[in-house]
């Protein structure tokens, strides 16, 4: 990148504009925790622990990694987060984070919660996706004997049209709403039966714009490559492609999985193979805008600033509906507030479900922020910083 930035993320009096003085301690307070590998190791341990035995110790992860990370145990308790994001321009997705359903009666609670965060998003003009995982809705056992190709049984193959029809009220719903819906991205061992279903469904119901959105892991080495085919895919049947671009969540498993099994590991070897992917991959899908339509899930600030200049390349203005912007709550305000405030559409994922079954959630975050180099950091200087100038301000 070669001019100015278009928008400076360095601004945290936009950053946190939204944050209290006690909350922005708070957020002091988590990431002073997790920018620290030794106490952050033991903060996760402690908690497991004492999920595990009983201890009632959800109302202290209520108070201060839930709060900050989450929206709420229900829909309900989520309107005040979607209503105060709302008022700086920012927009949610909520993302029913219980992770844990292993039969049929599990699946389907899971679909029917993915339904109902439709009917919330109908009702506020805050909400402009849906998502989920499919993981949420079908065996990781059954799809990965569909990816092996792998005779099912009777019993499987009819566990497998219950996915499907599962995922196709969803995306039927999408449509009839006009809301979008995001399909997550798993293991590379289950992608493919993924990748079917969610391309059968942007035939069907992407045909007059992007309703049906795929993600591409672009820490995969085949990425780029997956998406520059769903984008000759989509041509070829005149359908929209619906792109969720993010770097990857599961390089840890990935690597010892093919380590284990023999077979070559389909991460890139390096931070800057996955980046520069992410970075062609941006310029893939504004290169062929009149078809594509981006959600850029990512906590890089290059990459967001990247993607701001590319659209001003390609006269692509900030608002413009098919390209969002997109971080996590609670990690990143300099990134979101700021392109909120600059006029591009910004989106939060803002988790939800009861805290002890968002827990592998949360210790996912702690677990993420702590690996990636610089993350939490960045994170902890931003925060002080702002605390800070408001110091200053009232001396």
């Amino acid at each position: 990148m070669e001019t100015e930035p278009l928008v400076s993320f360095d601004n945290t009096e936009v950053a946190f504009s939204y944050k209290s003085d006690r909350e922005l301690r708070k957020a002091n307070f988590i990431f002073s925790i997790v920018n620290n590998p030794f106490m952050s190791g033991l903060a996760t341990s402690a908690v497991k622990t004492g999920m595990a035995i009983g201890l009632p110790i959800q109302g202290l992860v209520r108070s201060t990694v839930f709060d900050h990370f989450c929206g709420g145990e229900t829909i309900v308790k989520t309107e005040k987060t979607v209503q105060h994001l709302g008022e700086y321009n920012v927009k949610t997705i909520l993302d029913y984070s219980v992770e844990g359903a292993h039969d049929e009666e599990g699946f389907e609670a899971t679909a029917q919660e993915i339904l109902r965060t439709f009917d919330e998003a109908l009702r506020s003009k805050h909400i402009p996706f849906c998502v989920f995982k499919m993981t949420g809705m079908a065996s990781s056992t059954l799809l990965e004997k569909v990816a092996e190709g792998t005779q099912l049984t009777e019993a499987e193959q009819t566990a497998y049209d219950h996915v499907k029809d599962r995922v196709q009220r969803i995306c039927q719903k999408a449509h009839s709403l006009g809301i979008p819906i995001l399909i997550d991205a798993e293991d590379t061992w289950i992608q493919k039966p993924i990748d079917d279903i969610v391309y059968a469904m942007m035939a069907l119901y992407n045909k007059e714009k992007a309703i049906v959105f795929n993600t591409y892991q672009l820490y995969r080495t085949q990425a780029l490559n997956d998406l520059r085919e769903a984008h000759h895919l989509a041509t070829m049947n005149n359908y929209f492609l619906g792109a969720k671009l993010v770097r990857g969540a599961y390089m840890e498993k990935e690597r010892e999985r093919a380590a284990l099994r023999g077979y070559p590991d389909p991460i890139f070897s390096s931070k800057q193979g996955t980046d520069d992917a992410f970075n062609r991959a941006l310029a893939f899908c504004i290169d062929n805008k009149q078809r594509v339509s981006v959600l850029c899930g990512s906590h890089n600030e290059y990459s967001n600033q990247y993607l701001a200049l590319l659209m001003q390349k390609h006269g692509i203005k900030p608002n413009d509906n098919r390209v969002w912007f997109a971080q996590l709550l609670g990690m990143s305000d300099n990134i979101s507030f700021n392109l909120a405030r600059a006029g591009y559409n910004v989106c939060k994922y803002v988790p939800y479900g009861p805290v002890a079954s968002v827990m592998p959630y949360l210790l996912r975050r702690a677990s993420e922020n702590t690996s990636v180099a610089g993350q939490s950091s960045r994170e902890l200087s931003m925060i002080r910083k702002e605390l800070q100038r408001r110091k200053n301000k009232k001396a």
